[in-house]
């Protein structure tokens, strides 16, 4: 019986090389095409039953994929995978994303900007540089706080582990509506107005799709508390960008932590923002690095590997990514609706 060949199509780095060969065990089947000339590459992918990439419509073109015809499984380094094109990949071969690879680090974000915004530090350093000292001024405790988080898979679970620490009371939005997590509430999107209501801290640890972007708009915003605190460790397009803006302007008892951002320029490049959200002192940015401590990519690549192995052993992979979720479907018969 032949050994089924894992092609990793992403440049790794050597921590990562380990990492994967290590998860992966029997090492004899493993290929890294950044080792590989086009010919080599192109014959690897005609055998690779499995492929483990991240940018994967740089790494591997259309025309190769229509060659791979024993690729059985995709597996994402990344999480997020609303950048795919999901078009280019052949019908029928299993696609998934990196669930839970960086929980850890992104819940400990999650948290450092909840505290940070909780107490008012921003707005209070800021103060105490224009010569103010308020020892009076009031925040925020989150002992006995809601904190709904909407995407509640292993982000979701790890914030919610740590915002019990904290006495937080937690509400939780996922897909099928019910948990084995210790929660006092458990939704879906449907119950999204009934959850925002009540919500003293919001996180954002969804996927973007066809269905979650632009669903916190000022519709929503207005619903929550006027002391509310948002914290955005998913992706930008979920909220409305000039309504957030406008919203946190407007009030600025309002809080938002933001590390996705709506438009993140390439490596080297300037990040600009369309509007002004550095003016405000009820902001807190990040540079979308949530995700990113020491060791971070090679134990992404390590989680990716195992779910890759598990899929070969017969297993069900974790983090199954559903394309129509987002690929906008096209009209017959040219009806533009």
């Amino acid at each position: 019986m032949r050994d089924p060949v894992v092609a990793i199509s992403y440049a790794v780095s050597d921590e990562s090389r380990v990492a994967i060969l290590d998860a992966l065990g029997d090492t004899s089947y493993v290929v890294f095409l950044q080792d590989q000339r086009p010919t080599e590459r192109m014959e690897t992918l005609r055998r690779a039953e499995a492929l483990i990439g991240w940018r994967l419509n740089r790494e591997v073109s259309p025309d190769q994929f229509a060659h791979a015809a024993r690729l059985r499984l995709i597996q994402f380094v990344s999480v997020g995978v609303d950048s795919v094109d999901f078009t280019a990949i052949p019908p029928g071969i299993v696609i998934t994303g990196n669930a839970g690879a960086y929980a850890g680090p992104m819940a400990e974000h999650v948290m450092a900007m909840t505290l940070s915004l909780a107490k008012r530090l921003p707005q209070r350093h800021a103060a105490l540089g224009n010569g103010e000292f308020d020892q009076q001024a009031p925040s925020l405790t989150l002992d006995g706080a809601v904190c709904a988080i909407l995407g509640f898979g292993g982000i979701g679970h790890r914030t919610a582990q740590l915002m019990r620490a904290f006495g937080a009371r937690i509400h939780a939005v996922n897909t099928s509506g019910s948990t084995t997590e210790q929660v006092e509430y458990v939704g879906t999107l449907a119950d999204l107005d009934k959850v925002l209501a009540v919500a003293d801290v919001l996180v954002l640890s969804l996927p973007l799709t066809r269905t979650t972007r632009g669903i916190i708009g000022d519709r929503e915003l207005a619903l929550m508390r006027p002391t509310a605190i948002v914290v955005n460790v998913a992706r930008a397009g979920i909220i409305d960008q000039p309504a957030l803006y406008e919203h946190l302007r407007a009030n600025p008892d309002f809080c938002a932590g933001i590390d996705t951002w709506w438009h993140e320029p390439p490596l080297g490049e300037d990040f600009r923002t369309d509007y002004p959200f550095f003016d405000l002192p009820n902001v807190l940015g990040s540079p979308h690095n949530s995700a990113i401590v020491a060791g971070s990519h090679a134990s992404a690549a390590r989680h990716a590997a195992q779910n890759v192995r598990r899929y070969l052993e017969g297993q069900s992979p974790a983090g199954i990514v559903r394309p129509d979720d987002y690929i906008t479907p096209q009209p017959l018969n040219g009806d533009p609706r």
